[in-house]
C-alpha cells in the first residue's frame, strides 16, 4: 500500500485497540501463518530470529517452540505487544520472547545479525514494501531467510464490489497486485526466492459477522478516501442486499488471496 493510501500511525492505533479481541477472531490468520511456518526448510537451524509484525505473539511463541531459541517480536502497535507480554509465560522451554516496538521500514537490527525474519500477514500494512525488503535484506546474515506472507489484490473482492454498488467511497483496504509484488521480490537483491499463492474462502451466515470480525482484528478500512462518520441504515441495507448476491450454499463468502514468500540471502 502507498503512503498516500494508508496512515501508518492509524494502523498502529487500530491494531492496538484490537489486541484483546484479535486472537478470538484470527482463525484464518493462524491458518495462513501456519502454512508459512510449514514452508520453512526442515534443515533450518536459526539462532537469531525476528517475528516481524508479531501482534499478540502467537507465531513468536511458535517459532521459539520450534527452534528452541529466544525470538524477538517486533510490532508497530504497542498495545499488541503489551498484550503479547501478558500472555507469555515460561512454558516455552523457559525461553522468553523479547518484545520491541518497531517500524518494519526502519528495523532496529544490526546489519547481518539475523538468521530468520518471519512475518505473517503484517507487511501489507506497510506503505513501502520495497523499503521493508531492503531493510530485511540488510539485517539478514548471508545464507539467512526472509519468510513472509501478505494479502494481495482480490482479497475481500466481494465486499469491495458490494460497496461499489452502494457509493463511490473507499470502504475496503486495497492490496498490491500479484505481478507488482513479484516485481518487488525480483528487485530486492536476494539470491533466490519463490512465491506461492493461496486462496482462502471463509463463509458467514450474515454480513454483520464478517464486519464484526474485521473490527475485532483491527483490519477494518484504513485507507485515505474512507467515508467519515457512521454508516446509515439505508446504506447498510443496500450493502447487505448487494453482498447477498454472492451468497453460496455455505453462506456469504469472503475471499483472501495470500502470497506465501521465502527469500534467501546469498552466502
Amino acid at each position: 500500500m502507498s503512503e498516500a493510501m494508508l496512515d501508518k500511525q492509524r494502523v498502529a492505533e487500530s491494531f492496538s485497540r484490537a489486541a484483546a479481541t484479535y486472537d478470538h477472531a484470527a482463525a484464518f490468520q493462524r491458518s495462513a501463518g501456519n502454512n508459512l511456518l510449514a514452508r520453512l526448510p526442515g534443515d533450518m537451524r536459526p539462532n537469531d530470529i525476528v517475528d516481524l509484525g508479531a501482534g499478540t505473539g502467537y507465531f513468536t511463541r511458535a517459532l521459539a517452540q520450534r527452534f528452541a531459541v529466544p525470538v524477538v517480536g517486533l510490532d508497530l502497535a504497542e498495545g499488541m505487544l503489551r498484550f503479547a507480554r501478558q500472555c507469555s509465560g515460561p512454558e516455552i522451554l523457559n525461553i522468553h520472547p523479547r518484545w520491541v516496538v518497531a517500524d518494519a521500514e526502519a528495523l532496529p537490527l544490526r546489519t547481518g545479525s539475523q538468521d530468520l525474519i518471519f512475518s505473517s500477514l503484517a507487511v501489507q500494512w506497510c506503505p513501502d514494501l520495497a523499503c521493508v525488503l531492503r531493510d530485511a535484506w540488510r539485517a539478514i546474515r548471508p545464507g539467512g531467510c526472509l519468510a513472509f506472507n501478505t494479502l494481495v489484490d482480490g482479497t475481500l473482492f466481494e465486499l469491495q464490489r458490494a460497496w461499489q454498488a452502494v457509493d463511490g467511497f473507499v470502504h475496503v483496504n486495497r492490496f498490491m497486485p500479484e505481478n507488482a509484488l513479484r516485481d518487488l521480490l525480483g528487485a530486492a537483491g536476494f539470491g533466490s526466492w519463490h512465491c506461492e499463492m493461496e486462496t482462502h474462502v471463509l463463509h458467514y451466515a450474515q454480513l454483520a459477522e464478517l464486519t464484526r470480525e474485521l473490527k475485532a482484528l483491527g483490519a477494518h478500512n484504513l485507507n485515505v478516501g474512507r467515508p467519515g462518520g457512521l454508516t446509515g441504515r439505508t446504506r447498510l441495507r443496500a450493502l447487505t442486499q448487494a453482498y447477498d448476491t454472492f451468497r453460496q450454499t455455505k453462506g456469504l463468502p469472503a475471499t483472501y488471496q495470500v502470497a506465501q514468500v521465502l527469500m534467501f540471502k546469498e552466502l
